[in-house]
């Protein structure tokens, strides 16, 4: 939640605080930052010497499928493969000759060319709260000190944009080891709602959103008479950076409602929304953002859980969003990455489901500048396990680095004051840069 606070009630001649400036106070959870102010955490920024780099033009969008997808239903159908083990929902046919995809994916199927999908991917571990650690930050970690690739790049970059005002870091919903670890609370990500609750979502009503465009449209006008007063010239520069995440592009990128109503049904509802705020933060100026959509702890009922709708949304609102970057000639701009924690066991158990399983696990990326339109490495005859290119976290994680144009090997100082490698083991995936 942000609160605007007047910082002096005396009045000029144009009925402005002589101070003339905001206030911004960001609760806990909201930027990450404890009790301190925008301006305060932009101080920092400036006197913090490793904030020197150039901001990158490129942006992430991770959607996060919690509860770990089945890698089989998703993007290793294996059809060869024995009825047991193949993909419940069957195959849907790709550009890319030979290339499949799970049966209840056709929309996606259709883009695929403009997709990478990593069929070896795989981190050995089976449990939803270290292996989520892993997909975050490279690392299980049980202090969950380990900064998150989000706020690496919050720590790089700066925390906001200072032309656009727009946080680097953005989350919709929370997601388990995706904060700032020994990096500090500065660098956690920005979360739209409010504090991080499970049952939030980046939508809201439109009494709510009618109350925020008013605000708005008062913020709006104050930003005009500042302008006609001077006074914005002789605030301090922090100020006016906190003042432009306020006045600047960043409220607006927030509101989907903004889209023609062609743009947001061919998105969707639910997931679909979501994306397309991910999409509009990225145009705006937003580095990195997650989206996390759960539901893929499937034990049982996989095919009553594809045929839900669970799936349906992500056909829609992937596919979507893929089309809709490429349109906008954004797409070699912006990575999108579609994971979860794990994958699922290759043998369908007695209850229809598959179980917990890190010893292949799902990934595809689509865009970033990056080789599209082919398939990287493979999985065993049964789905178990990689045969072929073994990849791992920190070898994606140090991929993204090096699309951003940083150093995959950086160092920080970490909590008990030594220089420490964010990636150790990592290399960039080599078929696609």
């Amino acid at each position: 939640m942000l609160t605007v606070h007047s910082m002096d009630q005396t009045r000029d001649d144009h009925g402005l605080s002589r101070r003339a400036f905001l206030q911004t106070s960001l609760q806990i959870g909201t930027l990450g930052c404890g009790v301190l102010s925008l301006p305060q955490l932009l101080r920092a920024k400036a006197a913090d010497p490793q904030q020197a780099g150039s901001r990158s033009h490129k942006s992430v969008i991770w959607l996060w499928l919690a509860g770990g997808p089945t890698h089989v239903e998703t993007f290793d159908p294996k059809m060869t493969a024995p009825s047991e083990y193949r993909s419940l929902t069957g195959e849907a046919t790709t550009p890319l000759p030979g290339i499949t995809i799970g049966g209840s994916l056709n929309r996606l199927a259709k883009v695929v060319d403009k997709m990478a999908i990593i069929r070896s991917f795989a981190h050995n571990d089976s449990s939803h709260g270290s292996a989520t650690q892993r997909l975050m930050t490279g690392y299980n970690d049980r202090t969950n000190m380990r900064p998150s690739l989000g706020s690496m790049l919050a720590h790089s970059f700066g925390t906001t944009d200072p032309t656009s005002g727009m946080p680097t870091y953005v989350r919709q919903r929370s997601i388990s080891g995706d904060g700032p670890g020994w990096l500090g609370t500065n660098y956690g990500p920005f979360n739209p709602s409010g504090p991080a609750r499970t049952d939030m979502d980046i939508q809201v009503s439109t009494a709510r959103l009618a109350d925020r465009r008013n605000l708005l449209g008062q913020l709006d006008r104050i930003n005009r008479q500042f302008d006609a007063a001077g006074q914005m010239q002789g605030m301090d520069g922090f100020e006016q950076q906190a003042f432009n995440l306020i006045l600047g592009s960043a409220p607006r990128a927030f509101d989907v409602d903004q889209e023609s109503t062609a743009t947001r049904e061919r998105y969707g509802a639910g997931l679909g929304r979501s994306l397309l705020t991910a999409r509009r933060l990225a145009e705006a100026g937003c580095s990195f953002m997650t989206v996390s959509y759960g539901g893929w702890d499937m034990h049982s009922g996989i095919l009553r859980g594809f045929q839900g709708g669970r799936s349906e949304q992500v056909d829609q609102g992937l596919s979507a969003l893929i089309e809709d970057l490429d349109d906008r000639n954004m797409l070699d701009d912006v990575l999108v990455v579609v994971t979860g924690e794990f994958g699922r066991t290759p043998k369908i158990n007695a209850r229809g489901g598959r179980d917990h399983w890190g010893r292949l696990c799902t990934l595809a990326l689509a865009g970033g500048g990056f080789s599209m339109g082919q398939v990287i490495g493979k999985s065993s005859a049964r789905i178990e396990e990689p045969v072929q290119r073994r990849l791992t976290p920190q070898d994606l994680i140090a991929t993204i680095l090096t699309m951003y144009g940083l150093d995959y090997r950086l160092q920080y100082v970490n909590n008990q004051g030594r220089p420490t490698y964010l990636i150790e083991d990592g290399q960039p995936i080599a078929e696609l840069i």
